[in-house]
């Protein structure tokens, strides 16, 4: 397996993910970091190492949070910063773009783990034979999963429910 292979084609997508996924960009790359090392470390035996770093990102998200509830309390509040490499935002458009990411991250920290894990990976591309495997349900439900999902995050989003899908 070449890890520095799968690292050009899955850690942005992973980081992406799991930014959105935790809402904390230092602790999403925290987490894409473990992931990548425990592939070399220990490499997946299945044909699909994207969807294997996916899922063991997701599980040390959750073993952080479960831990990590004293760091969360202190990064609450903070200022949120723009991403490394984006050009400085004007005011008025920076308030705009941080309240309405606080109203994206409300919402998708409104609907379950698995309603936010399946949709996040959606939006990455995977299929719905992946998801499944990585958040350990069928094929069938993963539609539906998104589907619900979808249509909770449009009752608490002030976007058209198309702007969703």
């Amino acid at each position: 397996m070449d890890a520095a292979r799968l690292f050009a084609e899955h850690h942005a997508a992973l980081v992406r993910y799991l930014v959105r996924l935790t809402g904390d960009a230092d602790l999403a790359a925290d987490a894409a970091q473990e992931a990548f090392a425990r592939l070399v470390a220990s490499p997946p035996r299945d044909e699909r190492p994207g969807a294997w770093l996916f899922a063991v990102a997701t599980n040390v998200v959750r073993a952080t949070a479960n831990s990590g509830k004293r760091r969360r309390a202190l990064l609450e509040g903070a200022i949120s910063r723009a991403p490394a490499g984006d050009t400085p935002a004007r005011p008025d458009d920076e308030v705009e773009s941080n309240e309405l990411r606080r109203t994206v991250r409300t919402a998708l920290d409104s609907l379950s783990e698995k309603e936010r894990t399946v949709l996040l990976m959606r939006e990455e591309g995977f299929s719905h034979r992946e998801i499944a495997q990585a958040v350990g349900t069928t094929t069938g439900s993963v539609g539906t999963m998104i589907a619900r999902a979808l249509d909770k995050l449009a009752e608490r989003l002030p976007l058209d429910a198309e702007d969703l899908r």
